[in-house]
């Protein structure tokens, strides 16, 4: 199978890639490396069947010939991170919108129908008070103005934009709002609580928590989500849905600080920061994220094998590995 990655040095793409070379697939990565990182496919790139192309997919010459080539294609170009967000907004529109209409563009273009990922997000959920959130769930953002929400706002759009291809073109994509995804090659750069806290851990600094830490969250190994990507992109009864991704146990953000200083056995202790300080803004935080799985469940049958501590460790470890080399 021919694979198309976008975003292929990111976090989640360069995972993708790693799956489908190890499935004896040839896998074709681009990425602008505005946040992904070469790091991150060094590992197969001298992969007989590995292709990178650093390249922005908002000009990317080559990407008619490719989307031509692709058996599958995962779009999991996009600008992420609060951090991000807030410092580019207009980028975030840039290549979250434009980015996602020239992809459907040219497939729609090329006379071929690959199977298509869709990469969105749990943030388009916003404020909605539910306990937990199912694809028919209202989506409740706030009004305009608030570019914290440039990101949600962005990715909703895109769904559409996916929908109205499939409905219009027959195209077999389907589209996945990914929960908080955490694993091995994730930075804390932009705002990634998992990585930002184990590297404090390791270190023994304090672990920087953004408000009172009450806030909760469902965290996902990367690894998990990409064998449903993987699952959902190859089911045909999923074309033309949308389909949460991710692991349904919740945790606070304080909670999740203590359980990591607690398995590094470090002495760090707690530090609280406010939004404004952290970003250099106040803003409203949801208070909870935790999909329903039902749907991807009834699916691909799939279920997380990674618990949060089995990946919690992992993380640790491989830190710990590379704070006795840097010394």
């Amino acid at each position: 199978m021919h694979v198309l990655i976008t975003g292929g040095a990111g976090f989640i793409g360069s995972h993708l890639a790693e799956h489908h070379l190890a499935n004896g697939d040839q896998v074709y990565g681009v990425d602008n490396l505005s946040t992904g990182v070469l790091a991150n496919v060094d590992p197969f790139r001298g992969h007989p069947a590995f292709r990178f192309a650093e390249a922005d997919i908002l000009h990317w010459e080559g990407l008619a010939q490719a989307v031509a080539w692709a058996d599958r294609i995962y779009h999991m170009a996009a600008v992420v991170g609060v951090k991000k967000v807030l410092e580019d907004p207009v980028a975030v529109i840039a290549t979250n919108m434009t980015g996602t209409e020239r992809i459907l563009h040219a497939i729609h273009s090329g006379g071929w129908n690959p199977q298509v990922i869709i990469a969105s997000t749990s943030e388009v959920y916003g404020f909605n008070e539910k306990d937990s959130f199912a694809e028919t769930d209202n989506i409740v953002l706030p009004s305009a103005g608030r570019l914290r929400w440039t990101y949600a706002v962005t990715k909703l759009a895109d769904e559409f934009l996916a929908f109205s291809y499939a409905r219009k073109y027959g195209l077999n994509i389907v589209v996945v709002r990914l929960f908080n995804t955490i694993g091995p090659n994730q930075v804390g750069h932009y705002g990634m609580v998992v990585p930002s806290f184990v590297q404090q851990a390791v270190r023994n600094e304090p672990l920087t928590i953004y408000g009172e830490g009450n806030q909760t969250r469902s965290f996902c190994d990367v690894r998990d989500t990409v064998m449903a990507l993987d699952r959902l992109a190859g089911c045909p009864e999923a074309w033309g849905e949308v389909v949460n991704v991710g692991n349904d146990q919740e945790i606070s953000i304080r909670d999740l600080a203590e359980r990591i200083v607690q398995r590094a056995h470090s002495a760090s202790p707690l530090h609280f920061m406010s939004y404004k300080e952290a970003y250099g803004e106040e803003f409203e935080d949801v208070t909870h994220r935790r999909p329903q799985l039902n749907k991807l469940r009834a699916l691909t049958g799939f279920e997380p094998e990674w618990t949060l501590d089995d990946t919690l460790d992992n993380l640790i470890e491989k830190e710990c590995a590379k704070n006795l080399r840097v010394a």
